[in-house]
């Protein structure tokens, strides 16, 4: 016979919906980082195609955040689970402050003569299309891209070549995005489960957000790449596509990753990472503007 504690335990343990391990913690933070004349023009391997591949995504992440927030949040008071109440409302707040970075990064790019708005408003089409979808139809479309951003925030974080082709003065940014998608890849998919989300629903979006996401991202990365068309180069282009797609592409590397999605009973917590976030947490934390260093409340929930 199973002693009190014992029988707590176990039915605290069914009942909990959150899948985060216990040494994860959810907070947000503004960093505000700065980008100005010291950052080059191409800040990834002196590479233009490589630059404005990573400049096009950073242009989805203001409003493609947004609606990670609005779907989650959609379900929140059917949440009971009180850690998973908890991590919801860090999810609000992590992805708030990586809109506030990427604006600023969005808006040094648009200084910098790319078409930056227009690219946004053809995102906001986008977006106003998925957001007449049903509501869990929406936040598998989330769960999906978050799939996405957290395989390549293990990448980044796991692959010293890829941070090291960065510049000094962009790396702290991704770096830091990289460990709060890392903290948070498993919320949207806990919110998921929890209101009864299907194996079907879940795999069709993960095809479908890789197709919309392919294809937005390359129409955004081609335009940059236009507007500074007197700076392109076969060379670069050829090296950059093998950089991303070739043997031990940043992107084709991802393959096997990927499919993962698809095993039922699949959890992003199957691939414990989080000796990643600690490994790289006390480090980024010097890069904190000193009006941040007592943390931000400013939040979209």
């Amino acid at each position: 016979m199973l002693s009190t504690k014992t029988a707590e335990k176990q039915a605290k343990a069914v009942n909990q919906a959150s899948k985060t391990p216990d040494n994860v913690s959810i907070k947000a933070q503004r960093m505000g980082f700065e980008f100005d004349v010291q950052v080059p023009r191409y800040w990834l391997e002196n590479s233009h195609f490589l630059s404005h591949t990573m400049n096009a995504l950073s242009v989805l992440f203001p409003q493609g955040e947004q609606f990670f927030v609005d779907s989650v949040r959609a379900f929140r008071d059917q949440i009971s689970d009180p850690k998973l109440k908890a991590e919801v409302r860090g999810f609000i707040g992590q992805e708030a402050m990586h809109s506030l970075e990427h604006s600023a990064m969005n808006d040094h790019v648009r200084d910098q003569g790319m078409p930056v708005e227009d690219m946004e408003k053809h995102l906001t089409v986008v977006l106003d299309i998925a957001q007449k979808l049903p509501k869990r139809h929406q936040l598998a479309i989330t769960c999906a891209l978050e799939h996405l951003t957290a395989m390549m925030a293990d990448m980044l974080l796991e692959r010293d070549d890829i941070r090291e082709g960065m510049h000094e003065t962009m790396r702290p940014l991704w770096a830091w995005h990289a460990i709060e998608e890392t903290e948070h890849k498993a919320v949207a998919y806990d919110v998921f489960q929890t209101v009864e989300g299907t194996y079907a629903e879940r795999t069709f979006y993960l095809a479908f957000s890789t197709a919309a996401l392919g294809i937005v991202g390359s129409y955004f990365t081609s335009r940059m790449m236009l507007n500074d068309a007197k700076h392109f180069s076969v060379a670069d282009t050829t090296r950059g596509l093998w950089r991303l797609w070739g043997k031990n592409g940043t992107f084709s590397s991802l393959i096997p990753t990927w499919f993962r999605y698809f095993k039922p009973g699949y959890h992003p917590w199957d691939h414990d990472n989080s000796e990643l976030i600690a490994r790289f947490k006390a480090e980024i934390q010097s890069y904190i503007a000193p009006q941040y260093q007592s943390g931000n409340r400013k939040t979209l929930q």
